[in-house]
């Protein structure tokens, strides 16, 4: 997570941006690829193969994400034990899984960018008009193309390869890039996305990760040590509220009586 993968990420941003803005038609071009005219249907739509494949995808994510995910609940329970893993790669885990896929990808974006998808445009069958992807004002009601869920959740696994060993950090790296276009790829091949959908969720979700490392291990004014963290972690565990609440009351009703 340097400034290099920054740079790599907004150059790609820009040019996927400009060439599909200039060339709106190229997202329908690739969809054709994937689509069976003489029976009008996307057939991984039904496929029972890309079905099993699609469960892989978000039982891997739940796999990858239960640990850390893990290892923040037994710290607010256990306040006075030591976390199972790293407790800045626990909050970075976690937060970005809920800000990329989560927040950006599923609540902001799907539900107030209108653009419909592949299986809903006349191009494929559907009924409504195809628009580019950086127009909003399509007529899907909700849980909209842009951008790929499934793809921000499979490139989602970036934050594991930013937190990797240094010597595996690279292939890292590349596993998780080819396990985001996976996850999205197969998406598009079932008429779920276009192609800028899921590259727009790989460049956000990169974005976000980068501003979220940087703020935990990178940036000066706010980079933490692990104990740091797991501090913070432990002072907002409910038992120890819950401790201070219940002594204070204790003092309460003892000077009450005295």
């Amino acid at each position: 997570m340097n400034r290099t993968g920054l740079v790599i990420a907004l150059a790609l941003g820009v040019a996927v941006g400009a060439v599909f803005a200039l060339w709106p038609q190229l997202d329908i071009a690739i969809t054709q690829n994937f689509y069976d005219p003489a029976r009008h249907v996307f057939p991984a739509w039904y496929s029972p193969v890309a079905q099993r494949l699609r469960d892989f995808f978000n039982y891997a994510i739940a796999a990858l994400a239960a640990p850390a995910c893990l290892a923040l609940l037994l710290k607010l329970l256990l306040p006075r034990r030591r976390m199972l893993i790293a407790a800045r790669a626990a909050i970075l885990l976690v937060t970005t899984l809920a800000l990329a896929p989560g927040l950006m990808a599923n609540v902001v974006l799907k539900e107030n960018w209108n653009r419909p998808r592949p299986v809903e445009v006349k191009e494929f069958g559907g009924d409504l008009a195809f628009v580019p992807w950086w127009d909003p004002r399509g007529t899907c009601e909700k849980n909209c193309s842009f951008v790929a869920g499934e793809g921000a959740g499979g490139f989602w696994t970036l934050s594991l390869a930013a937190v990797a060993p240094p010597g595996w950090r690279a292939l890292a790296y590349a596993g998780a890039l080819l396990f985001g276009a996976s996850a999205g790829g197969l998406r598009m091949m079932g008429g779920a996305h276009f192609f800028s959908d899921v590259a727009f969720s790989g460049v956000f979700t990169f974005l976000i990760i980068w501003l979220v490392h940087g703020l935990i291990y990178r940036w000066r004014v706010t980079r933490l040590t692990d104990a740091q963290v797991e501090g913070a972690i432990a002072w907002l565990a409910p038992r120890r509220w819950l401790a201070r609440i219940f002594s204070r009351n204790s003092s309460r009703e003892a000077g009450e009586r005295g």
